[in-house]
């Protein structure tokens, strides 16, 4: 007596051949959990980011606090149902997190990852893909 009957069986019927698994069709779709420091930053021009990137890099919270103008000018963000100025008080207080953290480092780190952040969502925004990331 065979005690797998159903790996004997042919992949043209439906069923699967040997050494393989079935097919449970199930689609998984991960979305990443943003926090509001984290969706206030602004979608801006690729040009600008790149600035802001620069300007972290080398003045802890410098492109932040410069990237908080740009939502005051209309830069969209994954906050939409916060008011403009709130989401413009979020960036000022991410500015000044990094630039009270530079001391020990930190701020300094955050700095550079919140400016790629900005490059990596203004490439988003020129290929125009959505804002689910």
């Amino acid at each position: 007596m065979d005690p797998f009957p159903k790996e004997r069986e042919s992949a043209a019927g439906g069923e699967p051949s040997p050494g393989t698994a079935p097919s449970s069709g199930v689609v998984v779709q991960v979305r990443e959990k943003k926090g509001p420091l984290r969706a206030a930053i602004p979608y801006m021009p690729f040009p600008v980011a790149v600035i802001c990137l620069f300007l972290n890099t080398f003045v802890p919270g410098l492109g932040t606090f410069v990237s908080a103008f740009t939502v005051l000018c209309g830069a969209r963000t994954d906050l939409p149902d916060r008011h403009t100025c709130c989401v413009f008080w979020l960036n000022i207080a991410a500015a000044l997190i990094q630039v009270l953290t530079a001391i020990v480092m930190v701020g300094w780190i955050m700095s550079i990852f919140w400016g790629m952040d900005m490059v990596i969502l203004a490439s988003y925004k020129e290929q125009g893909i959505p804002q689910q990331l």
